[in-house]
């Protein structure tokens, strides 16, 4: 696996480590909570289908990478990923978060970089909605926050018993490395009035059986965004990626031809 390493101001030299895969239009590609193995077949769908060039970092922390103890939120990993951009040269980029992903997408967003023509957002979190809490997800256990996460949690269920030693610490790291970046909340108040200027276009793309972050959550973080379009997936959770992968891939196809045409 690449890295990359990045001088962040007040910082220093961050390694980023990434996955690069096919070629074509440019992506971004960015995990939530569930750490950089979520989205790695949908990564792969991507890039065949786009077809496009597919960089998926791993946020420092998670499996095992270091963390400089300075980077400690959203708005840093933004700023991470968009020297990590400058560092590859990559131009015309579509952002896609999942989750703690989204937001990271959705505060890259809002700086205007040129370097980004168009975000997707996938039952993202990051701003506040008065009515639709976010679940308190470092008071759950690994079997409730998978309830809340699908929209049939049997299908996903891991017991931490039958992981190993190492996957066993793999996972205590990455929960970690989500409580440093996210602290004792899943969002920013500042977030929700920022997003007013965000100019690329975006896709904000919910599961109507999402738990953790609920519809209501949902639209409400698009119509924050002007001219976002919504598209809600059908008997899908919080992690479309997994859950119901042609279906979040037809949807950001759909967006981005789009995109291409107008653009």
């Amino acid at each position: 696996m690449p890295t990359a390493t990045i001088k962040l101001d007040g910082i220093g030299a961050t390694p980023v480590s990434y996955t690069d895969r096919g070629t074509g239009r440019a992506f971004l590609l960015l995990h939530g909570g569930a750490g950089p193995q979520s989205v790695t077949g949908f990564a792969d769908a991507l890039a065949e289908a786009a077809p496009g060039r597919v960089i998926v970092p791993v946020h420092p922390g998670f499996n095992g990478t270091p963390r400089p103890e300075g980077l400690r939120d959203a708005a840093g990993l933004a700023v991470l990923y968009l020297r990590l951009l400058e560092e590859l040269g990559l131009e015309a980029v579509t952002v896609i978060g999942n989750s703690m992903g989204g937001w990271i997408a959705a505060e890259m967003a809002v700086t205007g970089s040129p370097r980004i023509t168009a975000v997707t957002l996938v039952d993202a979190v990051g701003i506040e909605v008065p009515g639709h809490p976010i679940a308190d997800f470092f008071s759950l256990t690994l079997p409730q926050v998978a309830e809340l996460s699908y929209h049939d949690p049997d299908r996903f269920r891991i017991d931490p018993a039958t992981m190993s030693p190492e996957q066993q610490a793999v996972l205590a790291g990455n929960r970690a490395a989500l409580a440093a970046y996210a602290a004792t909340a899943m969002s920013d108040a500042s977030l929700g009035g920022r997003l007013a200027s965000v100019a690329a276009p975006a896709l904000v793309v919910w599961g109507d059986s999402d738990r953790i972050v609920d519809v209501g959550y949902g639209r409400a973080f698009a119509a924050a965004i002007p001219g976002a379009q919504f598209r809600l997936l059908p008997a899908t959770g919080h992690v479309p990626q997994l859950e119901s992968p042609d279906e979040l891939l037809a949807a950001v196809l759909d967006f981005t031809g789009v995109q291409a045409t107008a653009g």
